[in-house]
C-alpha cells in the first residue's frame, strides 16, 4: 500500500471494534456465560472484524488499518503476542483465549486463583488499557498466530491493509516492573521481541509495511526517555525488510520531532486537532521526498462535523512547506473513541444530526477533504459544509452567564476547616472503626433493564415504573443492612448511566439512540451530548434519596455525579469553552446538594470519577485544568452545614502527582480505586500528608472473582500498615452495576466479615 506523492490520500489508524449494535459486547458476554463455544465466539468476532474491513474498503480509504480490532484491548493483544505473561497467569496453565481473558478479568476456578491485570486510562481519554507487568516469570517470545490469522483473513477478502499496533516504546513505558529485573532489561526484552514479531508477520503473513503507534511521545519526555525512544526504534528499524510508519495521537511530539526525519521511518502521522504544537513543529523540520505525512485534521475524539475550510487551510499550509511529501488526510486518533454510525440514530432531528459525525461519517469527511484537495470533489460539498458554520449553532443563556460571572470567592470555600468539620461529624455519626460503605450503584440486572425498557416503550406508566423501582430500592436497603454496612446507598436502579441520568434532567443536553463507545473490554458507554447552556430547572434526585433514607436508621448517601465527570463523560460542544460548561454544571449540582441537605440527607457523595482522565498530558497545561476542577467541586459543596458529610469517588487512574489538588477539593471522605494497583497509592497519600479521609478499594469490581474473608483481611491489614485507622474507610473499588447479584453479595458479606474480625482485633489490642 505504498502511496504515490502526486495526490493526497485518506486513511485512519483504527475503527470502532464494538460493531454497529455492540455485537462484540454481546457475543463476549455470552461466551463468558458459556452460552457460546470458543469456535462460535471466534466465528462471530471474525464476522465483525471482516465487516469493519469491508466498510472501510467501500468507504474508499487509501490506508486501511488491520490489527486495530481487538477482542478486549490492543495492549492486551501485545501482551499475548509478545508472551509477556506474568508468573501468576503462567501458573494457571491456560492457553489462547482462556489465558487472554484471565489476564483481563481475573481467574478463579478449580482452586486456581489470579487477580487481573490493572486497568488505567488511556492518554487523556475514557478508554481503559490493561497494564503490562514485567515480573521474574515473564519470558518474552513471539506468539503471533492470532495476528497472522487476522492478516491472512484480510488478504483472503481482497483488502489491502496496513497493520497497526501500539509501539515498543509506549509498551515499555506503560509496563509496570514487578520483579527484580530493571528498566534496562525491560527495554532490551521489549525491543528484541517486538522486532522479532515484525519479522514473523513479514515472513508468515507477508506484510511489507507497518504502523507503530507511539502515543507516549505526546507526554513530557526526559532526556533519558528520548534516548530510550531513539535506541528502541533505531534497533527496531535497522535492516528491517518492511516499511515502518510512526503513528502519534493525543497531542504534540515536541520532544522528538527533530529526530524523526533521520530515523528511517517511511512516514509520520500526527494529531493536528485542537491547539497542540505539531503544526508549528512541522515548520522546523524537513523530510526526504516521498516521505508520508499523515495529517490528523479530523478529530478522532469528538462527534462534531469538521470545518472543512479550517482543515483545508492547515493542509495547504503544510503542503506548501513540504511539497515533496505524500499527504494522507486522517483522524487525530483512532476512531474507537467515537460511536460507529449515525445510521442508527432515529430520534434526533435532522437539524441536530447535520452537526454530528460518528466514525462512519468521519471516514466520509476524510474522503471529501481528500477529494477537495485533489480537485475531484463536487463544489456543493464545500458549500454545504460552509453553511454549517456561517451562524452560531445555539443561543447562550444570558441569565445563567450572569450567575456564573457573579460568583464570589466565598462561594468556593466551605467553613469551618476540614479538621474541625470531621471532629463534629464524628460526634454526629459515631461510626465504628473502619466505617464501611459501597460506591453507589448495585447490579443492573435483567429485571432492572427489562423494567426500564417497558417504561421507555410506554408499556407501563410512570407510576408503575416508580413503584417497581422503590421495591428494588427497599430490597437493596434490607440486604445492605443484613450485610452490616455502616453507610448505605439506594442502588441507583433508576439510572441507566451516572452521566446520562443527570443530563436528561438538565437543560442543554441532547441524547443519541445508539452512540455507544467502548470504555474497556465489553463495557460500553453512551455519552450524552452538550448542545448548549446547562441549567437545572427542578430537583434531580431529592425524591428518590428521601425515600431511601426513610427506610433505614443508618445514613443513606445522596448520590450525585460531579461537574468535571459529567463534562468528561459527555461529548462536549466544540464551540463552547469547557470552563463555561463546567461552571454551569457545578451550579446545577450545588443547587441539588442544598436541596438534598434540606430534605435531611446527612451524607452526600459527589462523584468525580473522571477528574484525572482528562488531565492534560503536558505539565504546563495541567494547572489551569486542576484549578477549574477543584473550584467546580468546591462550588458544589461549599454551601452545606459542617455536620453534613461530603464524599467523593475517583476511578482507575494515577493520582500521585495531583494529590495536593485532590486534597484541595475539600471533601470529607474520598474513595479510590486501589485493588488492581496493589495499594501503591496509599504510600503516596501518606507521604503527601493527605488530610481527606480515604476509602481505598479493597476488591476489584471489574473482575468476577469473589475474594475470601482471609484475602479481605490481608488487604485491610496492609492498608492499616500505611494509613492510620482513623483515616480509613472500607469499600469496593467502584460501583457494582456491571456485576451480578451472585457475585456482589458474597463479596460484600466476605468484606464485612473481615471488617468485623479486624474491628474485634483492634478492640482487643486496645483493651
Amino acid at each position: 500500500m505504498t502511496l504515490a506523492n502526486s495526490a493526497v490520500q485518506a486513511g485512519i489508524l483504527g475503527y470502532p471494534r464494538i460493531g454497529a449494535n455492540r455485537e462484540l459486547k454481546f457475543i463476549s458476554e455470552a461466551y463468558f456465560r458459556n452460552e457460546l463455544s470458543l469456535d462460535e465466539f471466534s466465528q462471530k468476532a471474525a464476522a465483525i472484524r471482516k465487516n469493519n474491513l469491508a466498510f472501510l474498503k467501500d468507504a474508499d480509504l487509501n490506508v486501511i488499518p488491520a490489527l486495530d480490532f481487538s477482542l478486549y484491548d490492543s495492549i492486551l493483544d501485545l501482551i499475548l503476542a509478545l508472551d509477556f505473561i506474568p508468573e501468576r497467569f503462567r501458573e494457571l496453565n491456560l492457553e489462547g483465549l482462556e489465558l487472554y481473558f484471565a489476564m483481563a478479568r481475573g481467574y478463579q476456578k478449580d482452586g486456581r486463583n489470579a487477580v487481573a491485570l490493572s486497568l488505567k486510562k488511556w492518554f487523556g481519554t475514557n478508554y481503559h488499557y490493561l497494564v503490562p507487568e514485567f515480573d521474574d516469570g515473564v519470558t518474552p517470545e513471539v506468539n503471533a498466530g492470532f495476528l497472522t490469522e487476522a492478516l491472512k483473513e484480510a488478504s483472503e477478502c481482497g483488502i489491502a491493509v496496513r497493520p497497526v499496533l501500539p509501539g515498543p516504546f509506549t509498551f515499555a513505558k506503560l509496563t509496570r516492573i514487578t520483579g527484580t529485573r530493571d528498566a534496562a532489561e525491560l527495554e532490551e526484552s521489549v525491543t528484541a521481541v517486538y522486532r522479532e514479531l515484525l519479522l514473523t508477520l513479514n515472513r508468515e503473513a507477508g506484510i511489507t509495511e507497518f504502523t507503530a503507534l507511539e502515543p507516549s511521545l505526546s507526554m513530557d519526555l526526559s532526556a533519558a526517555d528520548i534516548a530510550m525512544f531513539r535506541r528502541m526504534h533505531e534497533r527496531l528499524l535497522r535492516d528491517l525488510p518492511l516499511k515502518v510508519y510512526l503513528g502519534t495521537s493525543y497531542g504534540d511530539i515536541r520532544d522528538v520531532m527533530k529526530d524523526i526525519p533521520d530515523m528511517g521511518y517511511a512516514g509520520l502521522w500526527l494529531d493536528l486537532s485542537g491547539n497542540n504544537r505539531n503544526r508549528d513543529l512541522l515548520r522546523e523540520v524537513s523530510f526526504k521526498p516521498g516521505f508520508e505525512l499523515g495529517l490528523g485534521v479530523v478529530s478522532g475524539q469528538n462527534i462534531w462535523k469538521n470545518n472543512y475550510d479550517e482543515s483545508l487551510e492547515i493542509v495547504r499550509e503544510i503542503q506548501k512547506d513540504h511539497p515533496e511529501t505524500c499527504i494522507v488526510i486522517t483522524a487525530s486518533a483512532s476512531l474507537l473513541h467515537v460511536p460507529v454510525s449515525l445510521q442508527n440514530e432515529k430520534t434526533l432531528s435532522p437539524e441536530k444530526l447535520k452537526h454530528l459525525a460518528f466514525a462512519a461519517e468521519k471516514t466520509a469527511e476524510l474522503r471529501e477533504l481528500r477529494d477537495i484537495l485533489n480537485g475531484s470533489a463536487a463544489p456543493e460539498i464545500s458549500e454545504r459544509n460552509r453553511d454549517l458554520f456561517r451562524a452560531p449553532r445555539f443561543a447562550a443563556d444570558a441569565e445563567l452567564q450572569s450567575r456564573v460571572t457573579g460568583l464570589k470567592e466565598s462561594d468556593f470555600a466551605r467553613k469551618p476547616a476540614r479538621k474541625e468539620r470531621l471532629a463534629l461529624q464524628d460526634q454526629v455519626f459515631k461510626f465504628p472503626p473502619l466505617p464501611a460503605t459501597t460506591i453507589g450503584s448495585f447490579p443492573q440486572t435483567a429485571e432492572v433493564r427489562a423494567l426500564r425498557k417497558k417504561f421507555r416503550l410506554g408499556e407501563i406508566t410512570r407510576e408503575s415504573y416508580d413503584a417497581e423501582i422503590r421495591k428494588l430500592i427497599a430490597a437493596c436497603i434490607r440486604e445492605q443492612e443484613n450485610t452490616g454496612l455502616d453507610v448505605l446507598v439506594h442502588g441507583e436502579f433508576e439510572r441507566n448511566d451516572m452521566v446520562e441520568f443527570f443530563g436528561r434532567k438538565l437543560e442543554g443536553y441532547i441524547f443519541t439512540d445508539n452512540g455507544w463507545v467502548q470504555s474497556y473490554g465489553t463495557r460500553c458507554v453512551k455519552p450524552p451530548v452538550i448542545w448548549g447552556s446547562i441549567r437545572r430547572t427542578a430537583p434531580l434526585t431529592t425524591d428518590i434519596s428521601s425515600y431511601a433514607a426513610s427506610l433505614s436508621e443508618k445514613p443513606v448517601k445522596g448520590m450525585l455525579t460531579g461537574p468535571i465527570t459529567i463534562l468528561n463523560w459527555s461529548f462536549p460542544a466544540a464551540d463552547i469553552p469547557a470552563a463555561s460548561s463546567v461552571m454551569e454544571l457545578a451550579l446545577a449540582i450545588r443547587d441539588e446538594v442544598l436541596d438534598l441537605e434540606k430534605a435531611g440527607i446527612r451524607i452526600i457523595q459527589i462523584d468525580e470519577a473522571a477528574l484525572r482522565e482528562k488531565l492534560p498530558l503536558r505539565r504546563e497545561d495541567q494547572e489551569a485544568y486542576l484549578t477549574l476542577a477543584v473550584n467546580a467541586f468546591r462550588l458544589t459543596s461549599s454551601g452545606v452545614k459542617p455536620e453534613t458529610q461530603i464524599h467523593t469517588h475517583m476511578c482507575y487512574s494515577e493520582f500521585g502527582e495531583i494529590l495536593k489538588s485532590i486534597d484541595a477539593m475539600d471533601a470529607d471522605v474520598i474513595s479510590f480505586e486501589a485493588s488492581r494497583s496493589n495499594l501503591t497509592l496509599l504510600r503516596e497519600l501518606r507521604d503527601a500528608g493527605f488530610e481527606t479521609r480515604v476509602g481505598p478499594g479493597v476488591y476489584d469490581i471489574h473482575s468476577p472473582r469473589i475474594p475470601s474473608v482471609a484475602e479481605f483481611k490481608s488487604t485491610i491489614k496492609r492498608i492499616l500498615e500505611i494509613l492510620p485507622r482513623e483515616q480509613v474507610w472500607i469499600n469496593p473499588d467502584c460501583g457494582l452495576k456491571t456485576r451480578g447479584n451472585a457475585e456482589v453479595w458474597p463479596c460484600l458479606n466476605n468484606m464485612m466479615a473481615a471488617v468485623r474480625e479486624i474491628r474485634a482485633e483492634l478492640e482487643e489490642k486496645n483493651a
